[in-house]
């Protein structure tokens, strides 16, 4: 007798249908409790700030294994808080990635600063003492270059104008402050927000 794909296909799920009732001697049940259980189920609850740009998704962060003997406390799940007038417990691809970022990401990634010279095609690694001279000495000879104490009127300007700044979305207000003020003390005039709304 030809078997046609319509009644493989009803003969398929026949089968399927009896293992399931457990005509074949399988137990379903234990599958079905453990899929009842969410692994956030015997998590801790901590409320957090997307810490991608500057609308502040509110997030859940489950953790387990907090308090425990011999145990090491675990991200095990993100996800928005739906009790946010924000985001009422939407979060974009950015935030729904924050595992992610949390857990490490790419094992490839920089871990320490990376220098390559003008002209090279090579990249050096350096300690984070010299990036900071270096930076230092930039900024430094940066600003001196570019330099203003009066414009063409003869008003006094004390600006600069070779470099600007961005702060960043996560900032608190107290570190966006701090930020703001050492770089105006620099005489900077370009002074921007990153926030990707």
């Amino acid at each position: 007798m030809p078997l046609s794909r319509r009644d493989f296909l009803k003969l398929s799920g026949a089968t399927g249908a009896a293992a399931a009732w457990g005509t074949f001697g399988f137990d379903l049940q234990p599958a079905y409790a453990q899929a009842a259980n969410l692994k956030t189920s015997r998590a801790t609850e901590v409320r957090s700030v997307c810490p991608y740009c500057a609308v502040g998704c509110s997030m859940i962060a489950y953790v387990t294994g907090q308090g425990g003997n011999n145990t090491k406390p675990t991200l095990v799940h993100i996800e928005g808080d739906p009790d946010s007038p924000i985001n009422e417990g939407t979060l974009c691809p950015k935030g729904a990635s924050t595992m992610q970022l949390a857990l490490g990401g790419n094992l490839e990634r920089a871990t320490a600063p990376q220098y390559r010279a003008p002209g090279s095609d090579e990249w050096r690694q350096l300690s984070w003492d010299e990036t900071l001279d270096r930076l230092a000495r930039l900024v430094k000879d940066t600003r001196d270059e570019t330099f203003t104490e009066t414009d063409d009127d003869g008003n006094t300007v004390n600006r600069q104008t070779g470099f600007a700044f961005t702060g960043g979305a996560t900032q608190s207000n107290e570190e966006g402050q701090v930020a703001v003020k050492v770089i105006r003390s620099l005489g900077t005039v370009y002074i921007e927000q990153q926030a990707r709304v």
